[in-house]
């Protein structure tokens, strides 16, 4: 999941006002309870002791990669763009395939490591194809003041 977060906001009367400071670590709880909760409601008491566990194997949180934006709007734009028009891996990323397996490689964003990975090719397009929206299925959702028509869009593109 890709989430952008406004380094500032505005109100219908306030003008802009940036804000540095972000709580990652709070994002980090959040999003565990939130997910977990809500595993919860849908898979029932059956999911009670492996949430405690996941809890208490993640005591600071899942993992979230968020960085600050060191760039323009115009550098931003183009990321989210290119990476909503791009395939999966990338075909530079495959490094052999012998009409059984595939192997390709990646870097982990937890340690920064390569990874290399040699699967039958039945696994390797399992893993590609639960990239596949479903049909009809909206990839990108706007909320706050990336929604359309916002009563500030006029003065927030210049910020």
């Amino acid at each position: 999941m890709h989430a952008l977060i406004s380094e500032g906001g505005a109100g219908n009367i306030t003008s802009w006002r940036p804000n540095k400071h972000f709580d990652f670590r709070f994002l980090r709880f959040a999003f565990r309870k939130v997910l977990l909760e809500k595993l919860a409601h849908k898979l029932g008491s059956s999911f009670l002791k492996l949430k405690n566990q996941i809890y208490k194997d993640h005591p600071d949180g899942f993992y979230i990669r968020a960085k600050p934006n060191l760039c323009s709007p115009d550098i931003t734009i183009k990321y989210i763009s290119r990476y909503l028009g791009r395939p999966v891996i990338a075909a530079s990323r495959i490094d052999s395939y012998d009409g059984d397996s595939v192997t390709f490689h990646y870097t982990r964003h937890e340690d920064h490591k390569t990874v290399t990975e040699c699967l039958p090719v039945i696994d390797f397009i399992k893993r590609l194809i639960i990239h596949i929206p479903d049909k009809h299925f909206k990839m990108v959702r706007y909320y706050g003041i990336y929604a359309k028509h916002h009563k500030q869009e006029k003065n927030l593109r210049q910020y």
